[in-house]
């Protein structure tokens, strides 16, 4: 099992959650985020007033799934994230040791 955690732009979040469900992942979680890359953040005019925006707004998805998923699924966000601009996201992959469904005690794989 894998977890497939990835940051996107907020506007890419709808075509991000398709592609997931295309293939064939049922569940995830959002997070609102703030964060900087290589962008560095941007400065904004606030009136009349210029000034630093260090943090800029991102969104975390997670996602746990059967290792025979990971690379289309890593393959579908990459995809249907991309803009080609600077700020596009990340995406990181971690080893799962373990998953446990509260209502019904099922774990690992069936848990997913």
């Amino acid at each position: 099992m894998k977890l497939i955690s990835a940051i996107v732009k907020p506007f890419k979040l709808d075509d991000v959650r398709e592609a997931i469900s295309e293939v064939g992942v049922e569940g995830l979680t959002v997070s609102e985020v703030k964060g900087f890359g290589r962008q560095k953040g941007h400065t904004e005019l606030y009136r009349g007033a210029e000034y630093q925006v260090d943090f800029l707004p991102k969104v975390k998805l997670e996602v746990a799934v059967t290792d025979d998923l990971v690379e289309r699924l890593v393959e579908a966000i990459t995809k249907s994230a991309y803009t080609g601009k600077i700020g596009d996201g990340k995406i990181f992959v971690y080893n799962l040791e373990q998953a446990v469904r509260i209502r019904t005690g099922e774990n690992d794989v069936e848990a997913l």
